[in-house]
């Protein structure tokens, strides 16, 4: 299976960090499952690590390099996904404020690759997408 990881679920991963459930530990070691990163969230740490209000000190070359050396495949951004991501349904995300364009992009790319999105964020059940897999 094709399995595209959430942005949180990558640093976790990455780091070894314990927030990692064991099921997102058990798909992404499950050598069945091809692990996307994209580059969505390479962009997203670039932002986190620039903002004076976040404390990542990961930077996104770095991040690209440890995704990459654990064997993560990369995921460009298309328009397909931009198309993509203005054809979810958003209704129910911004009925509870939930309006983050990472987010956004990344299900939507899920979704038009036909791959699973694994995630730990709940506010992705508001999009209704059957490719989420929340961990």
């Amino acid at each position: 299976m094709n399995l595209l990881v959430d942005t949180h679920i990558a640093l976790w991963a990455i780091s070894d960090s314990p927030k990692l459930s064991s099921k997102a530990r058990e798909l992404i070691s499950d050598p069945d499952n091809n692990i996307f990163f994209s580059a969505v969230s390479a962009w997203e740490v670039l932002m986190k690590h620039d903002a004076p209000h976040t404390n990542l000190a990961l930077t996104a070359s770095e991040f690209i390099r440890y995704c990459e050396e654990s064997g993560y495949f990369q995921l460009s951004m298309s328009n397909k996904h931009v198309a993509a991501a203005a054809e979810l349904d958003v209704s129910t995300a911004e009925k509870y404020n939930h309006k983050d364009p990472f987010d956004r992009l990344l299900l939507a790319q899920a979704k038009t690759e036909n791959y699973a999105f694994v995630t730990h964020d709940p506010a992705f059940d508001y999009y209704h997408e059957k490719c989420v897999i929340l961990v």
